[in-house]
């Protein structure tokens, strides 16, 4: 078998003698667009699903907030003065009167899409903190927006009136940690990448990775039931977390611990003793109850880590290759992403970066796959992976790739997927959606995109500068990006609803890993039939009778007899 070293020669020689220069990217997508008229004849698909209700409801008749709503506030909260920040002046000056301006990073969502005028932040720093006000919203019909790190991409953390927002930033340590069986116990408001840093010197690691790890809070992944790039390896959150604490909206602000060390039943793997509550609360967008804590399953860090990125010619070769792939690494198998030609270009023209590969792929366009194994055998896994490789050369399978040799590469090759997000906000206004399907019809739904976009003019007048699809092939989920030159109507009208529609005739979800938020509730009928949002409605008035958790979200309003 071919040397790891002459086989990663043979693929590229080192990142670092990367070549090809990349011209500006829009004059690029426009010279290739004039080179190759549209011919694409994807399947056309069309659905009449109605939407429940308009995007944004009225403001329901919550109570108007007052210095007396704020006195209280301030008396639950043990540090007041780092804890609460206000609008609205005191008559006694018992607190410090902020500005809008204080208040602007909590009203708006990261990408400047949503906005919301809450004059109220609290920051508690207990779980019992949290009970004191939510009892106190619950008793004056006061609505409430939970706030983690307002990483979300739907709208679900950011007010959509002046609802007073609860930011589990407060709520940030680390309870404990079993090294014997790997189970983290955390408050809310922990950060993902705080969390990793804090296993890995322990041997083990989050079974979640993502994009926003740096500001993310547990709860608030927990509460979108965010997926990440390690789903393929080690699944989705309702499998690895073990508890929960939460604070529920009620009369008494219920403190709900489930699951949880020191609790009745503890964190366990296994308990088969009534209804799984804990559940519920996974990806139910704080729509239920607060979550101040959390009980997690982490797995060991793996010893050895290979990274390759490929290039192939089509969509179908992507799939091919995540067969061969799935067929021969199996167990070690941790990731595997892809992204086509528009999304390097993207990513090359915001970093800078030289291509990873030399020379122009044929016809000027191909798609890029990473495959990423994890094990605790190095030459094991490095003689899988280079067998692997090796067959998909030698048959024409993959026309190129780049292997990492150490630790900097493995870096620079990830970055080319990791830094799709970023470099589509820095070159426009970004329409972000996160869908499911089958993985054969999943890139058939971008093609369709750019033929109604040619269609409708909006490339043509600058409307929309690219659109870029990329996801985690082996949960089928696909990001579709299309970047705008600003927030524009028209440019909205065009994508939606016809976006959900072709994602429900492919039999897909709307929303894979980002959550409803206020974007999508009221498209939810294109994923779910009448029935279960009917069971969801009722599931949401018995936790939140008010209706006072994060309303005008998640789900579309229910309709009274």
């Amino acid at each position: 078998m071919m040397s790891r070293q002459l086989l990663a020669t043979r693929l590229v020689s080192t990142i670092s003698k990367r070549s090809l220069q990349i011209k500006p990217l829009l004059p690029a997508l426009q010279q290739f667009r004039t080179a190759n008229p549209i011919l694409l004849t994807p399947r056309q698909f069309s659905t009449t699903i109605p939407k429940y209700s308009e995007p944004v409801p009225p403001r329901g008749d919550y109570k108007q907030l007052t210095h007396e709503d704020v006195a209280a506030f301030a008396s639950f909260l043990s540090t007041p003065a780092t804890s609460l920040v206000t609008t609205i002046p005191s008559p006694s000056n018992a607190w410090p009167t902020s500005t809008a301006d204080d208040l602007f990073a909590v009203n708006h969502d990261w990408m400047e899409k949503y906005e919301g005028h809450s004059q109220v932040l609290i920051k508690p720093k207990s779980t019992e903190e949290v009970s004191k006000i939510l009892a106190y919203c619950y008793k004056h019909k006061i609505a409430v927006v939970p706030q983690g790190g307002n990483t979300g991409l739907v709208g679900g953390s950011t007010p959509v009136y002046d609802e007073v927002i609860i930011s589990t930033e407060g709520m940030n340590k680390i309870r404990d940690f079993d090294e014997v069986s790997g189970i983290l116990t955390a408050d809310g408001g922990a950060i993902l990448e705080v969390l990793s840093n804090y296993l890995a010197p322990k041997g083990y690691m989050m079974p979640l990775d993502l994009g926003a790890k740096g500001s993310c809070h547990i709860a608030g992944n927990l509460s979108t039931n965010a997926g990440g790039l390690r789903l393929l390896r080690y699944g989705s959150l309702h499998g690895t977390v073990l508890g929960i604490e939460a604070v529920l909206p009620d009369e008494k602000g219920t403190i709900l611990s489930v699951g949880m060390p020191g609790g009745r039943g503890g964190a366990l793997r296994k308990d088969n003793t009534g209804y799984d509550l804990k559940q519920l609360f996974i990806g139910a967008e704080g729509t239920l109850g607060i979550i101040t804590g959390v009980s997690i399953m982490t797995p060991r860090l793996p010893s050895a880590i290979n990274v390759a990125v490929l290039c192939v010619p089509d969509f179908k070769s992507v799939q091919t290759v995540f067969g061969e792939t799935r067929k021969q690494l199996g167990e070690i198998l941790s990731a595997f992403e892809f992204w086509d030609q528009e999304g390097l270009d993207l990513v090359l023209h915001h970093t800078g970066q030289k291509a990873p590969f030399e020379g122009e792929p044929e016809g000027g366009r191909a798609f890029y796959v990473l495959i990423e194994t994890s094990g605790s055998n190095k030459d094991h896994d490095d003689e899988k992976l280079g067998g692997l490789l090796e067959s998909m050369l030698e048959n024409g399978t993959i026309s190129d790739g780049v292997l990492a040799q150490d630790e900097t590469q493995l870096a620079s090759l990830w970055s080319l997927r990791e830094s799709l997000p970023e470099a589509a906000g820095k070159f426009g206004k970004v329409y972000k959606y996160d869908l499911s399907m089958p993985v054969k019809d999943m890139y058939s739904l971008v093609e369709e995109a750019r033929v109604r976009f040619e269609e409708k003019g909006l490339f043509q007048d600058g409307s929309i500068k690219t659109t870029v699809g990329y996801g985690h092939i082996g949960d089928g989920n696909l990001h579709i990006n299309i970047v705008a030159s600003k927030w524009d109507k028209k440019v909205e009208e065009a994508i939606e609803p016809w976006i959900y529609g072709a994602t429900a005739a492919r039999n897909g979800s709307i929303s894979a890993e980002h959550g409803l938020g206020l974007m999508k509730a009221p498209y939810l009928a294109y994923s779910k039939s009448d029935e279960s949002i009917d069971v969801m409605q009722k599931v949401r008035e018995l936790f939140d009778p008010k209706g006072i958790l994060s309303p005008y979200k998640f789900l579309p309003p229910a309709v009274k007899a």
